[in-house]
């Protein structure tokens, strides 16, 4: 398959000055890059003939490249070089070489899988399957884009506010004479999310237009720029402490960072921010931070909100299991709706990906006896169970080292739940848990440390622990369990009606060693009757119930033994529940869509952000205390109350993304701050809203909020889009837990409803969290 290439016009600047003299806008945006001379880059931009798969029969050529702003791909259909279609780099989640998605393995030959290659979008787009001309090129496509996405997602802010200001001025250039017209000046501010009365676009355009030429060329452009990203709060702070001369001295960084951050750092660690943070070269040797370098350094990751040292697994990972909340996933295989939706391995492999350590697997005979996952009774598409079972094999350790639950929902014959044993012990092999760790009878889980990268599957069995250590104690080949028992999913009613055996085999039941699913027959039933290993699901429903009612028991039962909740039957629309209620009992498997944006999975995110994003949270102390008096709902006095104040003023936001995409569309926001945790915690506050500015809006408003249980705590910045006659639109969120909160001038990085970040955008708080007794 031969490349074709092609000459395109190349467009404006080179740096902030020559915008508008100088063509090199590639070379400027490949050095802005890092990629200046890199041969990935120069293989994109030329591009080439891919052949898109859509299905057995329809396969096409299409022609791909990179576009001038480095950040574009574009496809072109026939040879026409008439543009077909363009997506972001920065909307691609992952590019994967080889046979992976059900399309390429359903509409590709085996032979093939090394010329095949995928583009996985984010959100619920599509993926886009490819096939190269050789191995060679589809190992070159799939590097060269991994390596452009790598390096796009590695910019700092102020590289990625300059490049996407000029990627609005270069589109507001409507007739590409490389000026600005005050009508162009206009559509570029509601590119970039302001909408202005004319007088006051007139007045800025006067005010850069020093060559009264009736437009901006050149400098002048350089000065409307500098003008639109001036940030006036920032100047403030730094002039309170650049007391040396106007600037920054060591010992004036040392004093912010005390006195506003919470932050104690030598003069040598001054220093050394300094060096790393200002790019003025004058200023350095002078061992002075200059407002540049200032913003530089409150925009680097570890300045911002979340406490870096929660980035990385941070907490004790040795106690037991059920010692910790787990991140899980209900009904997995779907990535749409309960009833007709497509099941796909690809839901599985998004799921781990975000760090779930639990995924739920729905198996039912199926043809030429293979059994199948899919929601049974419903429209929903089938996949092989062989193929879930080789997708959590390759990618259940990327996000995280820690242990997997595959928890089964298990409808098939005997026969076919062998074959299910069969295909988890040869694809999973010694990774798969078929025995205790240790020695002896166990008595208690295993931790999360000890069971790194292990599988341990979660289903019924009728054998007991004492069984593995004695062969002969084993249950007989088959073993029977009401269907009752075993359905997650069933309906109360349905239950009543579906009472049927179910029988189970022995190779897949002796597969089950901790996680034994069980029927819940209350508190004391289960203080009595169950071994430690022994647990229950409970409908989201009557799990509600008891953490209202009995929540001190229900989080005692939770200290000896795991609880797995999961959403009501009548959620055929893949809707979630709040989870904080379930946690603050102690539930460790609190099962979500994972597939649905909504508020509960921003939580849910959150609650599983911080201790290297490895799908296991501590539990605080008092909840894995036996016997413990902790009662989220009546709050009695304990160890659990930690009463503090938490004071945040919100003071600005900066490049938030429109909502509707249209060029005349200008969002008005507002900024709500959320306390979630006990009962006594819930609250929300919120700011006016900020008309015609998405771009730079400026708040200034202060809240304070008492929290009583704060290691239960989180806390969620949502910004919305104000509209007093339809409700308020979703612009963007940050959740994250309140003791991983750092204190003094933060920016918060942003989030989209499908939980990805908002490169360019922020919001920039104050942060202040003390004892209030």
């Amino acid at each position: 398959m031969a490349c074709l290439r092609k000459q395109h016009k190349r467009s404006t600047s080179q740096d902030l000055r020559s915008f508008a003299r100088d063509p090199g806008v590639i070379e400027k945006n490949v050095k802005l890059l890092g990629m200046d001379g890199d041969t990935d880059v120069q293989f994109l931009l030329q591009g080439g003939d891919l052949l898109k798969v859509r299905s057995s029969s329809w396969k096409k050529n299409r022609y791909f490249r990179l576009q001038e702003d480095c950040k574009t791909m574009w496809r072109e259909s026939k040879r026409t070089f008439r543009r077909h279609r363009t997506f972001s780099i920065d909307d691609i989640s992952v590019v994967r070489l080889g046979r992976h998605t059900e399309g390429l393995k359903k509409y590709t030959d085996q032979q093939m899988g090394n010329c095949c290659f995928s583009i996985i979008f984010k959100e619920q787009r599509k993926n886009l399957d490819l096939i190269a001309s050789s191995e060679e090129e589809a190992k070159q496509w799939v590097g060269s884009l991994q390596k452009l996405i790598d390096r796009r997602n590695n910019l700092n802010q102020q590289q990625r506010t300059e490049h996407w200001i000029f990627s609005c001025l270069r589109k507001a250039d409507e007739n590409k004479d490389h000026k600005l017209s005050v009508s162009e000046v206009k559509n570029f501010l509601h590119l970039i999310n302001i909408d202005v009365d004319d007088g006051y676009a007139d007045m800025l355009f006067e005010k850069c237009d020093k060559s009264k030429s009736g437009y901006l060329f050149g400098e002048e452009i350089k000065d409307f720029y500098n003008l639109l990203t001036y940030r006036e709060e920032i100047d403030v702070i730094y002039r309170e402490y650049a007391r040396s001369a106007g600037v920054m001295s060591c010992e004036n960084l040392v004093e912010f960072l005390l006195q506003e951050q919470r932050e104690m750092i030598t003069l040598a660690e001054a220093r050394k921010i300094i060096e790393k943070f200002e790019p003025d070269e004058k200023a350095k040797e002078k061992e002075v931070l200059t407002k540049d370098g200032f913003l530089i350094y409150l925009h680097h990751p570890d300045s911002l909100l979340l406490n870096p040292e929660h980035k990385e697994v941070y907490q004790d990972m040795s106690q037991p299991l059920n010692h910790y909340f787990i991140s899980s996933s209900h009904n997995t295989y779907l990535l749409e709706d309960q009833l007709k939706g497509p099941s796909s391995t690809e839901a599985y492999i998004r799921a781990l990906l975000k760090g779930c350590r639990c995924v739920e697997l729905d198996c039912w005979d199926g043809s030429d006896d293979e059994p199948v996952v899919y929601h049974g009774y419903t429209l929903t598409s089938k996949i092989l169970f062989k193929d879930v079972i080789k997708a959590i094999k390759e990618f259940a350790f990327k996000a995280s080292d820690y242990p997997v639950i595959l928890s089964l929902e298990n409808h098939c014959s005997v026969e076919q739940q062998e074959v299910m044993a069969r295909h988890m012990s040869s694809i999973l092999g010694s990774a798969l848990v078929t025995s205790p760790l240790g020695d002896g009878i166990p008595a208690n889980f295993p931790s999360p440390e000890e069971l790194k990268g292990k599988f341990l599957i979660k289903g019924k069995s009728l054998n007991k622990l004492q069984a593995t250590f004695a062969p002969d104690a084993a249950a007989a080949d088959e073993s029977e369990v009401t269907e009752e028992e075993e359905s997650d999913d069933e309906d109360e009613a349905e239950e009543e009606n579906k009472k049927r055996k179910l029988k189970l085999s022995k190779e897949l039941s002796n597969m089950v060693i901790y996680c034994k699913s069980v029927h819940f027959n209350g508190f004391e039933d289960a203080k009595k009757n169950l071994s430690f290993n022994e647990m229950s699901s409970f409908k989201e429903k009557k799990a509600i119930a008891l953490a209202e009612e009995s929540a001190n028991a229900f989080i005692n039962h939770n200290v000896d033994k795991l609880s797995r909740v999961y959403p009501a039957g009548s959620r055929t629309d893949s809707s979630n529940y709040n989870p904080v209620p379930l946690w603050n009992a102690g539930c460790q498997i609190v099962a979500l869509n994972f597939q649905t944006t909504c508020e509960d999975m921003d939580l849910n995110q959150g609650k599983f952000l911080v201790n290297g994003k490895s799908g296991y949270i501590l539990k605080p102390a008092y909840m894995r205390k036996a016997l413990t008096d902790f009662d989220p709902i009546t709050l009695t006095r304990g160890e659990w109350l930690k009463h503090k104040t938490l004071h945040v003023m919100v003071i600005s936001a900066q490049q938030l993304p429109k909502v509707n995409r249209k060029k005349s569309s200008i969002v008005d926001p507002l900024v709500k701050v959320e306390v979630h945790g006990v009962p006594a915690d819930m609250a929300v506050k919120e700011t006016r809203a900020v008309d015609n500015n998405g771009f730079n809006p400026e708040w200034n408003e202060n809240f304070q909020f008492d929290v009583y249980v704060p290691e239960l705590a989180l806390v969620r910045f949502l910004i919305e889009d104000h509209d007093s006659t339809s409700g308020n639109e979703f612009v963007a969120q940050y959740t994250l837990p309140l003791n991983s909160l750092k204190m003094g001038y933060r920016h918060v990085p942003l989030l989209d409803k499908s939980g990805y970040v908002v490169h360019a955008a922020a919001l920039f708080v104050h942060i202040m969290v003390i004892d209030a007794e």
